[in-house]
């Protein structure tokens, strides 16, 4: 099987070479007919770029570094397949690096992606990571870095995280409507911009439907292994017990529900419960569970885009900046209202 070039193209096409090379590159110097024409014919034909061609020829490694938390998260296995996805139509491949929480890893795999020359790196943060000079020192030797889901606003960077302030107001507020006060929230390390931006969501709905807010609601999970039953014992043993459970990643939503189901705790009939996650599985769950989804392929898309043009220093590159994308609140049975008589 013949490979196809960038001559067959523009033979074809009947347009030169550099052309086509620019279309491919999205150049802003072609128009965008020329641009679909290029793309829709190259993809028609399943043209890939040659990695190594390229590297030689611009004096780059057409190599992009991910580090994220951990792959066996669902959130990040599906952010991964959208960065790679974009990544490797535009001629470049990835190294994923995995911190597994930890500071001193981020660190290791920072330095493990700089000794292999990638061109840009792309970053959740670890849920040990609260200082970010190790990335402020790449930044300011020229790496082009963007941030996505964790991530700090003490680093200049293009930021892509997911409404997780509307998301949680959302879940909240469902809650409430439906008939339940006393919404616990089980979420993640407090420093982390999630942890924070989530817990503003609650804090919010609470507020706007005269709920005081009370921190005795609140846990706050390190990510261990097993660590959701004492939490939810703690929070059912409270004089004035939980109607409600909010939680805020994957972990802490099938932690919950297997916790309630061992201590007899019917859902939704004693409590509701409700997840923002990622879980492909969430309808499958006895009870469905009601979840708030990240569009976690979107945001790994547009983070690997920006970073692409921050790499290619493009006229256009846009500066700097938070990019939020819509979360979307889907209804299950685990949050059904339920009237007691």
């Amino acid at each position: 099987m013949s490979t196809i070039t960038i001559k067959d193209i523009a033979r074809a096409l009947n347009i030169s070479t550099s052309t086509v090379s620019r279309a491919l590159r999205g150049s802003y110097e072609i128009n965008q007919e020329t641009k679909e024409l290029v793309l829709e014919y190259a993809e028609r034909l399943n043209y890939r770029p040659n990695p190594i061609a390229l590297s030689l020829k611009e004096n780059r490694s057409r190599a992009i570094g991910v580090i994220v938390p951990q792959i066996a998260n669902y959130f990040f296995s599906q952010a991964i397949n959208g960065i790679e996805a974009i990544a490797y139509n535009r001629g470049y491949h990835v190294i994923i690096f995995q911190s597994q929480e930890s500071y001193e890893r981020e660190a290791a795999n920072m330095q493990q992606a700089m000794d292999r020359k990638v061109d840009g790196l792309l970053i959740s943060l670890s849920s040990e990571t609260s200082d970010v000079s190790h990335l402020r020192a790449l930044q300011e030797q020229g790496l082009p870095i963007v941030q996505f889901d964790r991530v700090s606003h003490e680093l200049d960077t293009t930021r892509i995280v997911a409404d997780n302030f509307g998301g949680a107001f959302a879940a909240t507020e469902h809650l409430i409507k439906a008939g339940r006060q006393r919404i616990a929230h089980l979420t993640i390390p407090p420093w982390l911009s999630i942890t924070k931006e989530r817990l503003a969501g609650y804090r919010a709905a609470l507020e706007q439907y005269g709920i005081p807010y009370d921190e005795t609601l609140v846990r706050y999970g390190t990510f261990g292994q097993n660590e959701t039953g004492p939490m939810v014992d703690e929070l059912l043993a409270l004089p004035s017990p939980p109607d409600a459970f909010f939680t805020a990643s994957d972990r802490l939503a099938l932690g919950c529900l297997a916790s309630l189901h061992q201590r007899r705790i019917a859902i939704p009939d004693d409590v509701s419960l409700i997840g923002f996650t990622n879980l492909n599985a969430a309808d499958l769950l006895n009870p469905a569970l009601s979840t708030v989804v990240q569009p976690a392929q979107e945001i790994g898309q547009i983070a690997v885009e920006r970073l692409i043009e921050l790499i290619e220093k493009k006229q256009k590159a846009a500066p700097p900046s938070t990019v939020k994308i819509p979360t979307r609140l889907i209804v299950r049975e685990s949050t059904r209202s339920v009237v007691h008589s």
